[in-house]
């Protein structure tokens, strides 16, 4: 199933109720097990490995492309970031994921989820968050010659 996961076109986050979301990276049967089984827990935000291991936290980032969201991640995070702010934190976390990562990549799906359930925010194409997030600047010769040729 590694070329299911590994898709460019399939939904990674499954919208499992209105109240549960699921994303996967790896095995899509281990994440159907852990699915259909962390459906009877409160509300919480899991991390679940493919050998059963469980942690319970409030941010995580699973895939390839990981140690690079997490970067974003953990320099961009406050505990008292308001809705908008986390959409565009996380929306950044998952454009430089797809950049630096070849297997990584697709859409950029935001979901918010609160004591009314979840709520999907966005969904990017990352190919045009690169022109948000990376955007191409004249490099230091091209300004150089710019600025002799004078206007």
């Amino acid at each position: 199933m590694g070329a299911y996961i590994s898709s460019q076109t399939v939904k990674k986050i499954i919208e499992i109720n209105p109240y549960m979301l699921g994303t996967m990276a790896g095995g899509a049967a281990d994440c159907q097990f852990w699915h259909r089984n962390l459906g009877i827990k409160g509300p919480a935000l899991y991390y679940v490995d493919s050998e059963g291991g469980r942690l319970k936290g409030n941010r995580f980032s699973v895939g390839s492309g990981s140690p690079y969201a997490y970067g974003v991640l953990d320099s961009g995070y406050r505990y008292d970031m308001s809705v908008e702010e986390a959409a565009e934190l996380a929306r950044r976390a998952i454009y430089h994921a797809t950049y630096r990562d070849g297997a990584s990549g697709g859409v950029a799906s935001v979901y918010h989820v609160g004591p009314n359930g979840w709520k999907k925010l966005s969904g990017d194409d990352v190919g045009e968050l690169h022109y948000k997030y990376y955007p191409v600047t004249p490099s230091t010769v091209e300004q150089e010659m710019a600025e002799v040729a004078g206007p």
